[in-house]
Order: C-alpha cells, then sequence, then structure tokens
C-alpha cells in the first residue's frame, strides 16, 4: 500500500566507439513512465496526462534541456570508458 515514485538515469549504446550512445532520464509513477528526456530526440516527451505537463515545463528550460543534452557526452560516455577500460584490463 502506497506509492512507488522513481528516476532512472540510462546510458543505452552497442557500439565500442560510443558512437550511437544515448542518454535516457525517465521519471515514474508507480511503474508507469511519465516523462522521459531522451538524448537523441533532445527533449523531454510525455506519456501520461501529467508527464505531458512535466514534459512542457521542463522544456521551457532552455538551460536544464542543455544541460541534460550534455549528459551523453558527462555522464554516459566518461562513465561507459572507465567501466569499459576496468572489463578490458580484467581479461
Amino acid at each position: 500500500d502506497g506509492y512507488y515514485e522513481y528516476t532512472m538515469f540510462e546510458c543505452v549504446y552497442s557500439t565500442s566507439d560510443y558512437s550511437d550512445m544515448v542518454y535516457l532520464q525517465s521519471y515514474s509513477f508507480n511503474k508507469v513512465v511519465d516523462v522521459q528526456f531522451n538524448s537523441s530526440v533532445g527533449k523531454f516527451v510525455g506519456y501520461t496526462e501529467e508527464g505531458v505537463k512535466y514534459a512542457e515545463n521542463f522544456n521551457k528550460d532552455q538551460a536544464y534541456l542543455q544541460q541534460q543534452k550534455a549528459q551523453v557526452d558527462t555522464y554516459c560516455r566518461h562513465n561507459a570508458q572507465i567501466l569499459d577500460s576496468a572489463v578490458r584490463d580484467k581479461s
């Protein structure tokens, strides 16, 4: 009984040079994704009635959007390089 709200940050890629890397930031409520930022799309997209409202507000803030777009480099690529090198060094 209760509510379950969470944010998930994902870096998705399948090439070793990270050229296809995508940063996703999802806000969910009770296991339903309300709104998501996708670095390929470059903006927030709402998937529920509430999520559409959140996306509209997030997308109005250009500074925040630029920060999210930069995450593919500052967060994803940075951490993928560290993790991948740690794995390669073990083999």
